[in-house]
């Protein structure tokens, strides 16, 4: 009887009701003796006084297979959404427009992990000759990052696109229209047409489009790479990590 007491009480750590990504595993519902669950308790303290790892190890596989699960949901968010994730304006693409491989970027031109990965993109696609990259301009970060997104896209009507998004994401001044005109007449892009189409319905449109398509796959910040339909990267990545996954998206 104990050997039994004793397996239920792993399976029991094993499986803890802890709340892990938003999900809760619950513990084995086996009914028992009082005296029967009382030795089980024992044998659990008992177990995790003389090897505290059981416990992280059980919270370490259920963090695991929660996040297992949530790539799951929103690579299936992805492949149900590939058509309008990869479609953008000609100004938004970059890399090979014909390439095999499209890789989607999801960034907020106010975020520091976005900033720090534009170098990291360029070399990305300079290694890698048949990727089309899509970018997704998402001002998820306040009000800087809304009059930041809206300068971007009204200086696209100027064909300024890649010009206004490199000015503002190495720029380190606080935002403001007054800045915004200072970097257009830097970069040959008239201010006064910019700052009304910064107010445009195109504009307008161009930035909820992004927003609905981040939300469609729960975008759950910025940067955000999607590499095919193969997987969904977060956060600023290594040369390497960029590579390996664009290794299993032309293998998918």
């Amino acid at each position: 009887m104990r050997h039994h007491l004793l397996a239920t009480a792993c399976a029991v750590v094993a499986g803890m009701a802890f709340f892990v990504g938003g999900q809760a595993l619950a513990a084995p519902t086996e009914s028992f003796t009082p005296a029967q669950r009382a030795e089980i308790v024992g044998i659990m303290r008992e177990a995790l006084q003389n090897d505290p790892t059981i416990l992280t190890d059980a919270i370490r596989s259920i963090r695991e297979k929660a996040e297992e699960q949530k790539q799951d949901s929103t690579l299936a968010a992805v492949r149900a959404h590939q058509s309008e994730l990869q479609t953008a304006p000609a100004f938004a693409i970059r890399g090979n427009p014909h390439g095999k491989i499209t890789v989607v970027e999801f960034y907020d031109p106010r975020c520091s992990y976005c900033r720090s990965m534009m170098g990291e993109v360029d070399s990305f696609l300079n290694r890698h000759p048949d990727v089309r990259l899509v970018e997704k301009v998402v001002p998820v970060l306040g009000n800087n990052s809304v009059l930041d997104t809206r300068a971007i896209f009204a200086a696209s009507m100027q064909g300024k696109y890649e010009a206004m998004r490199k000015a503002l994401m190495e720029d380190t001044t606080k935002p403001s229209m007054e800045r915004i005109a200072e970097l257009a007449q830097a970069n040959g892009i008239d201010a006064k047409k910019l700052a009304a189409d910064m107010n445009s319905p195109q504009t307008i449109t161009l930035i909820n489009t992004n927003l609905d398509q981040g939300r469609s796959v729960g975008l759950d910040g910025t940067p955000t790479f999607i590499f095919g339909t193969a997987a969904v990267a977060p956060g600023a990545l290594e040369p390497d990590q960029m590579d390996a996954f664009l290794d299993r998206a032309r293998k998918a």
